[in-house]
């Protein structure tokens, strides 16, 4: 019996100490994680933002916005600053907001209860020598200091990346399809 007490007491140890030891080391990994995708838009800088700046062209691109089941709702203004949509998954409701708006570039707010707010960053630019327009789509998480979601985040650029990337095809295929406004 007392072979069993201490086997217990020193598993309980280490499992403590492994435990301190993962949540140190996670203290030390960066809080924030950024993801950045890019495209080349052979389309006019002015259909490029047009198609960023008004959430109500997102249906003609954005995957989410496209899928008819999502139930997206823009109920005020679809374009400018304060301007959002809302729609729900599993139950949770998501709103994406438009917080800055200045040529050549848009930020947006995504937002659902009980995560981690996304700030979204869109921003244009010319290459010298090239036809196009590089679209840049850059979101930042900012994550808890959760030793689980610290070590989550070194996966969120493989978990998210395919879906901004499909996004981004989606609006160049968007773009160059449409004549400028």
């Amino acid at each position: 019996m007392g072979i069993n007490m201490k086997m217990i007491k020193g598993f309980l140890f280490v499992v403590t100490g492994l435990f301190i030891l993962i949540t140190l080391v996670s203290l030390l990994m960066p809080s924030r994680i950024m993801t950045a995708k890019t495209v080349m838009i052979n389309s006019d800088d002015s259909s490029i933002m047009a198609a960023i700046q008004d959430l109500q062209q997102w249906k003609n691109w954005h995957p989410v916005f496209m899928d008819e089941q999502a139930g997206v709702k823009i109920p005020g203004p679809s374009a400018g600053a304060n301007a959002y949509a809302v729609w729900e998954t599993n139950g949770k409701e998501n709103k994406l907001q438009i917080t800055n708006s200045t040529p050549g570039q848009v930020t947006l707010s995504l937002q659902r209860p009980g995560e981690n707010e996304v700030i979204n960053l869109f921003s244009l630019a010319t290459i010298k020598d090239s036809p196009g327009i590089q679209v840049e789509w850059r979101t930042t998480t900012t994550l808890k200091w959760y030793p689980w979601e610290k070590f989550s985040g070194i996966f969120y650029d493989k978990m998210t990346g395919p879906g901004y990337e499909a996004a981004l095809q989606s609006l160049k295929k968007y773009a160059e399809g449409r004549p400028a406004p």
